[in-house]
Order: structure tokens, then sequence, then C-alpha cells
């Protein structure tokens, strides 16, 4: 995977809030998903005690606020700069729905920031730290992500390679694009009527994210920046392996095996390894987010 430093980062599209604090935290969550004070959280178990995905804690938090990314139009280096490639992936995943989005679905596509911060972050869903790893807050539309979680994800979950960077970012994403469909929405309301089903009905969400994140990749390396340039110069079936590789190894049986612990099915919350993996492929094969319906009768079993 090769980038292209001629490619205009859209750094409007990246909020930079570290250094500027939080509150709380919400630290020591247990693997297998759960609930906080009595509200749902849906996310993807990414380490011991911590969780990236979709986060809905509720109130409390506040806004977070940041300034947009500064040190990203020196061509030269910026590809030299975790932020400034993470930048990158967020243009092309953004500039891929927008596009994307009113042909599959016939509706407008909406914009979502990248908030970055570090250690621990205030947001509209409430507080969070960076144990809680990557998350979609839909109460302000925003990714949330503390880079150094990619140093957690090579070193203690065995993805190193690059290209699981923009896979989270492009499930994140994929959390914006049920928002904006009313998905996430209905899912909650399906969870409230039958609570017996809501670690199913999680698991239907976080599924249909991965298979938004393989429609992206299948055309990541056609999407350019405002100026018409490409995004990446290149972008091979040995990075797409690298986003199925990080599929698997956040599946929740290898998570729980992972942590030690028995693998137990009914406390799955975001699909096993195989489920991950076969639906970022089905994204990534058909190239169609019409494809990624995880919630049609049988689709998930």
């Amino acid at each position: 995977m090769e980038l292209n430093e001629r490619a205009d980062i859209d750094t409007s599209q990246i909020e930079d809030g570290r250094g500027s604090g939080g509150g709380g935290g919400i630290g020591g969550l247990p693997i297998g998903g759960g609930g906080i004070a009595g509200v749902v959280v849906t996310l993807i178990i990414a380490v011991v005690g911590g969780y990236f995905g979709i986060n809905t804690l509720g109130g409390g938090g506040g806004e977070s606020t940041g300034q947009p990314l500064t040190q990203c139009s020196d061509d030269a280096q910026k590809l030299q700069v975790l932020e400034c490639r993470n930048g990158l992936y967020v243009t092309s995943i953004q500039n891929y729905w927008q596009k994307q989005f009113p042909e599959s679905f016939g509706e407008q596509y909406k914009p979502a920031k990248t908030h970055l911060f570090s250690g621990n972050v205030n947001t509209a869903c409430g507080a969070a730290d960076s144990g809680v790893g990557p998350f979609y807050c839909p109460a302000d539309d925003k990714v949330y992500i503390d880079l150094t979680f990619y140093q957690v994800l090579s070193k203690q979950l065995g993805a190193p390679g690059e290209f699981a960077q923009p896979y989270v970012l492009a499930h994140e994403y994929g959390h914006h694009v049920q928002d904006v469909l009313g998905t996430e929405e209905e899912m909650r309301r399906r969870q409230e009527r039958d609570p017996d089903s809501a670690n199913q009905e999680s698991v239907k969400l976080e599924l249909q994210a991965d298979c938004y994140a393989g429609a992206w990749a299948h055309s990541a390396a056609s999407t350019t920046d405002k100026d018409g340039d490409k995004i990446f110069t290149s972008l091979t079936d040995a990075d797409i392996q690298e986003g199925i590789q990080t599929a698997g190894q956040i599946g929740d049986d290898a998570l729980q095996g992972r942590g030690g612990g028995e693998v137990n099915p009914e406390q799955f919350t975001h699909g096993t390894s195989e489920q991950r993996q076969k639906w970022f492929r089905v994204g990534w094969e058909s190239g169609d987010p019409t494809q990624c319906d995880t919630f049609k009768a049988g689709a998930v079993s």
C-alpha cells in the first residue's frame, strides 16, 4: 500500500483534541460487551478491558473540542507523519461515501469528523478513555481515536499490517453510515422490544460495518482528493489480506480466547473471526454496500 504524496489531505475533516484533556473515563469494561449505567454499549472488542466500535454511553460528557490538523501541508514530509496518513485515509473514506452513498441509497451523505484524542475525551455520548479504543458517537457524528491504539493492534492483537489502520477507520465510518440511514436507531428499538436478542442485533450491526469497510476497500484505489489526484498509488491483494487478518484477530471468539477465559457464544456482540472476515469479503468482492444487509432474515447465523 502506497499513498500519493501529492494528494491533498482535507484537514477540515480531522479535529486534533490531543492535549485538551477530557473527563472521567469509562475504563474497566468487561470483555464480551455489557452495559454502563443501564445503557447498552455496542463496541468491537479490542483489548482486555476495552473495546472499539460504536459508543452510545448517553449524556454526561459534553461535546469535545479540537482544532483542525495543521502539520500536514508539507508534501515532502507528510506521509512520514501518522496523523497525516490517517488524514488521507479519512479523506479517501469520506470521498468514497460522498459518491457511493447517493448511488446506493438514494440519499445525500452527511460527512462526519474524526477527532484525535490522547488519554481521555469528553463526547456527546459521555466521557471515554483510551481503553475504549476507537469508536463512533452518533450523538455528535464523530469518530474518536487515540492513535496509540495502533500499537495495541499491532503488538497485542497480532494485526501489524498498515492496512489495519484504514480498516479500523472504515469500520467506524460504516457506523456513521448506519447512523445516517437510521439502521443503528432501528437496531436499538429491536433490542428494547426483545432484550434477549440484544447481542445478536449488536453482532449484525458490527458485521454490517465490516462489510461497509470492505466496500470502501474495493474502491479505495480509485478514490481521489478534491483536485482529482488519486489518494492511493497502489493497493494490492496483500493489503486487503491485512484487512481480512485484522478482522479475524478481533473476532469475539479470538478475543475471548486470548483473554484466557471461556469462549462463550452467548456473550458475542461483534461476531466471530470467521463472520467478520466473511462480511469484510462480501463488501470487498461485491463493491456494493447494498449487499451488506446483515439484518436480512438468515443473513447471519
